[in-house]
């Protein structure tokens, strides 16, 4: 069975789905509201909460530096909003502690090398490679250089790209998410037939990456054989922010995780019985045999 270590879990089939509570960049610069978000992974039950980890100067092209734009905090440029928004070293060390004490894992996706470097001193977990990031190989070897569990997510890819990308970062140790990178995604646009059909093609544990409105969905890619699912969680969906509207609130994280495991103790092994619950019905039912 394809099945891989993250932290003190063993995720993979036959093991429970590992919940990801992405907060991303939903605190929007904010340490406390990034705390209130572990708060609420930690109470609703997620296995792990995930950052994003940006060297600004790196990942945001030099067109866009000095693009202005509208933000809770005035006119800014793109640039300057892109470091208002990033934490740094004072931040991870108290999301580290605050983690900790609430006892939830946290990693992050690391847009280039430098933030590979700079959160493998809190020795996360496992690392996260955004779908965004699947076509960079220097970023692949940067990160499986480490040699911690790799979670890639396949959103805007094709099956080429995702083929080269396993190449290159090698199967031990990885984890991958089929994902659709609409912010937020249409129903019609899921296409959830596809978890099965990577598994059968990579031979690795398989998850969702989902980005859509609801839970229903996300539900139902565990039936598929989801073994990890990831969801970007929000206190309000009304916030300021790209991703808000894409995420799940209080109420819905809650449903979302009494809904998969409410699917998982559904789906039992498969096996065709009679169970002893069933015994006295058939007897008052059932004429013949």
């Amino acid at each position: 069975m394809a099945v891989l270590r993250i932290g003190d879990r063993e995720v993979g089939e036959g093991k429970p789905c590992y919940i990801i509570g992405e907060i991303g960049i939903n605190h929007n610069g904010d340490l406390e509201i990034a705390k209130m978000l572990i708060d609420l992974a930690a109470h609703t039950g997620c296995d792990a909460v995930k950052f994003q980890k940006r060297t600004p100067e790196i990942c945001v092209p030099k067109d866009q530096w000095n693009i202005v734009r509208e933000t809770p905090w005035g006119l800014m440029t793109y640039i300057d909003y892109k470091h208002r928004i990033e934490f740094g070293e004072k931040e991870y060390d108290a999301i580290d502690r605050h983690c900790r004490e609430k006892k939830v894992a946290w990693f992050a996706s690391c847009w280039d090398e430098p933030s590979v470097d700079f959160l493998d001193r809190f020795e996360p977990p496992c690392y996260k490679v955004a779908s965004a990031c699947l076509t960079d190989d220097a970023l692949l070897l940067h990160t499986r250089a480490k040699g911690r569990p790799i979670i890639l997510s396949t959103g805007m890819s094709t099956l080429a790209q995702i083929d080269h990308a396993i190449e290159v970062a090698g199967k031990d140790g990885l984890a991958v998410l089929h994902a659709c990178s609409a912010y937020p995604a249409g129903y019609g646009e899921l296409n959830l037939n596809v978890i099965p059909a990577l598994h059968k093609r990579l031979g690795v544990p398989v998850g969702y990456s989902g980005h859509e409105t609801g839970i229903a969905t996300s539900v139902a890619a565990v039936a598929l054989g989801a073994c990890i699912v990831e969801r970007h969680i929000t206190l309000d969906r009304a916030m300021w922010g790209t991703d808000q509207a894409a995420s799940l609130g209080p109420s819905g994280l809650e449903r979302l995780i009494r809904d998969i495991r409410i699917v998982e103790s559904a789906m039992g092994d498969g096996v065709k019985r009679l169970l002893d619950s069933e015994v006295a019905v058939m007897k008052k039912l059932r004429r013949v045999g």
